[in-house]
């Protein structure tokens, strides 16, 4: 939809000829923008919540900074995930408020600071060599407008130290564990809390892990109930359904 029938679109809303529950609908049905190498969603916002991400491994410098400038001339705030910091350079080229958060190789732009939820996301790592894919869903919750808190390195084989974080489990609306290993964390997480549990296997440790293939599949075989599991290192999919469970207790 171009800029002219934007305009007839809310001429026809303000004369009656077109309902504002009509008008909506057309809205989300946007199509999208060709830039040749990507059909960039300008309207996902309306339709999920939440504008497209921009995945930047496998993507040209180029690429990324041309889907980057689309979407801020459309006045999207800009998530872009796995990147690093010559990415970041040139995205800030486009825009200073560009902040690069280095953990978890995450680049956000914000056109405005959003009102955060009032209900909190804990994110918790069995180790400290989880911390970069427990980040990258740290960065994506709290750019999306939730409230986040992280506690890092509280696996099993030292079970005292999530245990004295109860104050922060209670207090939490929705818990993101993050472990590679035996991947162990989550079960003992979702036997303690009455919250959903979002779990995330890392391709943290030795050959047997299988690349995060046996952390995975005891997550999937949790034997605790309200225990949801995502993809191997995806910290980024957990920190949007995380958001996204916080946000129900909003409404």
């Amino acid at each position: 939809m171009n800029k002219a029938d934007l305009t007839g679109l809310l001429k026809d809303v303000a004369a009656g000829r077109t309902g504002v529950e009509a008008a909506l609908k057309r809205l989300r049905c946007l199509p999208f923008e060709d830039v040749a190498y990507a059909h960039i969603d300008h309207h996902r916002h309306l339709r999920s919540g939440m504008p497209e991400v921009i995945y930047c491994e496998g993507k040209t410098l180029e690429q990324v900074v041309g889907i980057a400038k689309s979407m801020l001339k459309a006045g999207s705030d800009v998530l872009a995930t796995r990147a690093n910091e010559t990415v970041y350079k040139a995205v800030r080229k486009l825009d200073r408020r560009a902040e690069y958060h280095k953990a978890s190789r995450a680049i956000v732009v914000r056109h405005e600071k959003k009102k955060p939820a009032k209900g909190v996301v804990l994110v918790l790592t069995a180790g400290t060599s989880d911390i970069p894919v427990a980040e990258e869903a740290a960065v994506t919750a709290e750019a999306l407008g939730s409230t986040v808190r992280t506690v890092y390195d509280v696996g099993v084989a030292g079970i005292h130290r999530v245990l004295s974080k109860t104050d922060l489990l209670d207090a939490a609306r929705v818990i993101v564990v993050v472990a590679g290993m035996d991947g162990a964390l989550p079960s003992v997480v979702g036997g303690l809390v009455d919250k959903p549990v979002i779990a995330v296997p890392t391709s943290v440790g030795y050959g047997a892990g299988f690349s995060g293939l046996a952390p995975l599949l005891t997550m999937l075989n949790s034997c605790a109930s309200g225990v949801a599991v995502m993809n191997i290192d995806n910290g980024f999919g957990a920190g949007v359904l995380a958001h996204r469970i916080n946000l129900l207790g909003e409404r």
